[in-house]
């Protein structure tokens, strides 16, 4: 079985709702959002930094 169908199969079953619905929650959180667009930044930042 592909991984991507493994991948839909959990997401439409009750744990991948429950996870969703998790990161929905977080994703309107104003401190969380904050929290992702710092390590965004860090990741496309580039380089080491020394």
């Amino acid at each position: 079985m592909p991984i991507v169908d493994r991948i839909m199969r959990y997401a439409k079953g009750p744990q991948g709702r429950k996870m969703r619905a998790k990161a929905e929650r977080y994703a309107r959180d104003p401190r969380m959002r904050a929290k992702a667009r710092g390590l965004l930044a860090k990741f496309r930042g580039g380089g080491r930094r020394h």
